[in-house]
């Protein structure tokens, strides 16, 4: 089992940065690729961002490519999300979640999720 409390989002006006934070307890958290999702309200959960369970490897939607950057500091058991350049569309609740398989953009490859974190863009 593992457990993820994600942290870090807030108001902010266009143009502006947020670094989001997720930290993991439970199982071995170096074990498990990560990943990053959103959803707003009226819309399906969508992909954000992943990275492997080494730090090696990341992978982001098209809409947050070149503004996002997903890293995760293993001695620290967490994984965070540095968002730039923030959009009024990025409005959403940001979820973090563990996957015991592979970083994908499969929303059903995740095996465990945290409660979510506001993120809101002001235009």
């Amino acid at each position: 089992q593992v457990q993820l409390v994600e942290s870090g989002g807030g108001l902010v006006q266009a143009g502006g940065s947020l670094r989001l934070s997720c930290e993991a307890s439970g199982r071995t958290f170096s074990s498990y690729a990560m990943g990053w999702f959103r959803q707003a309200p009226g819309k399906e959960r969508e992909f954000v961002a992943a990275i492997s369970w080494s730090g090696g490897r990341t992978y982001y939607a098209d809409s947050v490519k070149g503004r996002f950057t997903i890293s995760r500091d293993s001695a620290k058991n967490t994984v965070y999300l540095q968002m730039n350049s923030l959009k009024p569309e990025d409005t959403a609740v940001y979820y973090c979640a563990a996957s015991a398989h592979s970083y994908s953009g499969n929303r059903g490859g995740y095996d465990y999720w945290g409660q979510g974190t506001q993120v809101t863009v002001s235009s």
